[in-house]
């Protein structure tokens, strides 16, 4: 038998990710209103997403 391993992220991980995943949507779908691009909306989307993944993670304490 294989010894188990846990799992395979924390609570606290999901969360962050979830909320990185969100914070992107919403800021990629405004950008796509204003503009109607959807190149530029995923970028926007991304930027937000990557910067929110940041701030997340030096706020919700370990």
């Amino acid at each position: 038998m294989t010894p188990s391993l846990g799992p395979l992220m924390t609570v606290r991980t999901a969360v962050i990710l979830l909320l990185a995943l969100v914070t992107g949507l919403l800021a990629g779908g405004m950008s796509y209103l204003v503009d109607h691009s959807a190149p530029s909306a995923v970028l926007v989307g991304s930027g937000a997403a990557g910067s929110a993944l940041l701030l997340f993670h030096s706020v919700i304490e370990p």
